[in-house]
C-alpha cells in the first residue's frame, strides 16, 4: 500500500477529489478554469495562487495536497465544509465579527441551543454538532453584546461552552491548529464567567488536545490540575460537581495510561469509582457525562492501553449489556472498540471481530471517525476469513487495516 508522500502532487489532488467532485465542479468551486485544474493533476504545472484555491476548496491544508501531510482518514466533502465554516467562525468571533444576518436570542434560548449541539456530540454525531457550533458561537456572541455590563456572566460562560465545543470536534477532526485556537478562546471566555466548573472543564480539555498531539507530560500536568481545582466533598457536592470532577479524574487516568504510569493509573480509578458510587447513577452536567457505568467501561480502555489485558475482560464481564444503555451513544460505541481490543489482545479473533462488527453496523458515522476500528482488524490479521472481510467492507476499503481510498489506517492515537 503506497504512503500518501508516495503518490505524486497531482494523483493526491485527484484522490482528495474522489468521484463525487468532477474536474469541472473542482473549476468552479475555485474560480480556475478546466484546463488548470487538468494540469495540475497531471503534474504539468501548479502555481501557488492554484495550490492555495485547490486547498481551500477541498478543505485540506497545503501541506496535505504537498504530500508533508496524510489526509485524516474518513473525511469527507462534508466534513471539510463543515470545519471550514467552523474555523472562520472561531477566529471572526474571537475578533468581534458577527455576520450581518445574526440577532441577539435569549440567554435561555442559547442555552437551548448548547444543550442540543452538546446532546448531538455525545451521540457521536460529531459532525452535525460541529455544524451548530458555529451559529451557536453567533448567537452567544450576539447575546453578550446585548446584555448589560455587570450581567454577562451566563453570557460568557455559553460563550466558553461553544469555544469548548468547536474544540473537541476539531480535535476529534485532525485539526489541531483550530482545536488549540478554540480551547485558548474558550478558557479566555471561561475566566470572564467566573466559573471554576467550566475553567476545569477547559483545562481538561486542552488536556486532551496536548494528548492527541503527543505532549504527554503536558497533558498530565493539565488534566491533574483540572481534577484537583474542583475536587469537591463528597458530603456536600452536587451532582454538576461530582459529574464534573468523576470526568476529570477519569480522563487524568485516561492520560497517566498512556504514559504507562500503573500506580497513578490505580489511584485516579480509585477516586473515579468512588466518585460513580456516591453518585449511583449517570448524570450529565456542563456538556459533560459521568456516572458508575462511565467509570467502569472507561476503566477497560484504561487497561487495554497499560497492556493489562486480563484486568479489561474482567471488568467487561462485570457489565451487563442493559448497564451499557445508561451510557451516551458514543460511550457505548467506544466501549464496543475498547472490548474488541481486549478480545483481539487476549486472540480471541471471532469474538473480537463479532463485537467490532456489531459496533460498525450500529454506528458508521461514528466509526468513520475513529482510528481504533482499522487498528484492530490489523490486530486480528489471520482470524475468520469471511467476518474480516465484512468488518473491512464495513470500515470502507476491501484491503484490511486500510482507511477509505485504500488510505493507511489514521495513527494509533484514537479519540477518546
Amino acid at each position: 500500500m503506497p504512503r500518501w508522500s508516495d503518490y505524486t502532487t497531482g494523483e493526491r489532488i485527484k484522490i482528495l477529489r474522489g468521484r463525487d467532485i468532477r474536474q469541472s465542479d473542482l473549476a468552479e468551486m475555485t474560480g480556475l478554469s478546466l484546463p488548470t485544474i487538468q494540469h495540475a493533476e497531471q503534474d504539468k504545472r501548479l502555481t501557488l495562487q492554484t495550490l492555495l484555491l485547490i486547498a481551500n476548496a477541498l478543505g485540506v491544508d497545503t501541506s496535505v495536497i504537498l504530500g508533508q501531510t496524510a489526509p485524516r482518514r474518513a473525511m469527507e466533502q462534508d466534513d471539510r465544509a463543515m470545519m471550514r465554516t467552523l474555523s472562520r467562525t472561531v477566529h471572526d468571533i474571537a475578533a468581534g465579527v458577527l455576520p450581518d444576518d445574526v440577532t441577539a436570542p435569549g440567554i435561555d434560548e442559547v442555552s437551548t441551543g448548547c444543550r442540543r449541539a452538546w446532546d448531538l456530540y455525545w451521540q457521536g454525531r460529531y459532525v452535525e454538532a460541529g455544524a451548530l457550533a458555529a451559529p451557536l458561537l453567533a448567537e452567544a456572541a450576539a447575546r453578550l453584546r446585548e446584555q448589560p455590563a455587570g450581567e454577562q456572566a451566563a453570557a460568557w460562560g455559553l460563550l466558553a461552552d461553544g469555544y469548548r465545543l468547536a474544540g473537541y470536534v476539531a480535535n476529534l477532526l485532525g485539526a489541531r491548529d483550530l482545536a488549540y485556537a478554540a480551547i485558548g478562546h474558550a478558557q479566555a471566555a471561561a475566566d470572564k464567567a467566573g466559573d471554576d466548573l467550566r475553567r476545569a472543564l477547559v483545562m481538561s480539555g486542552r488536556s486532551w488536545v496536548y494528548l492527541r498531539d503527543a505532549r504527554l507530560p503536558e497533558a498530565l500536568t493539565l488534566a491533574e490540575r483540572a481534577a484537583t481545582d474542583i475536587e469537591p466533598q463528597f458530603s456536600r457536592a452536587t451532582t454538576g460537581q461530582l459529574v464534573a470532577y468523576g470526568s476529570h479524574i477519569n480522563f487524568a487516568a485516561v492520560v497517566a495510561s498512556r504514559m504507562g504510569d500503573k500506580e497513578r493509573v490505580r489511584d485516579y480509578l480509585s477516586q473515579s469509582h468512588a466518585t460513580g458510587a456516591r453518585m449511583g447513577a449517570e448524570a450529565r452536567a456542563h456538556g459533560t457525562v459521568f456516572g458508575p457505568v462511565t467509570a467502569t467501561t472507561q476503566a477497560v480502555g484504561i487497561n487495554v492501553a497499560l497492556g493489562q489485558t486480563g484486568k479489561a475482560l474482567h471488568l467487561v464481564k462485570d457489565i451487563a449489556p442493559d448497564q451499557e444503555g445508561a451510557l451516551t451513544e458514543a460511550a457505548r460505541h467506544r466501549y464496543a472498540m475498547d472490548k474488541a481490543m481486549a478480545q483481539a489482545d487476549a486472540k480471541l479473533w471471532d469474538a473480537s471481530l463479532d463485537t467490532l462488527e456489531k459496533a460498525l453496523v450500529k454506528a458508521p458515522h461514528w466509526a468513520r471517525h475513529q482510528a481504533l476500528p482499522s487498528i484492530i482488524v490489523q490486530k486480528v490479521g489471520k482470524g475468520s476469513t469471511t467476518r474480516l472481510r465484512r468488518v473491512s467492507e464495513l470500515l470502507g476499503s476491501g484491503t484490511p487495516g486500510a482507511g477509505p481510498s485504500g488510505f493507511p489506517p489514521a495513527s494509533a492515537r484514537t479519540a477518546l
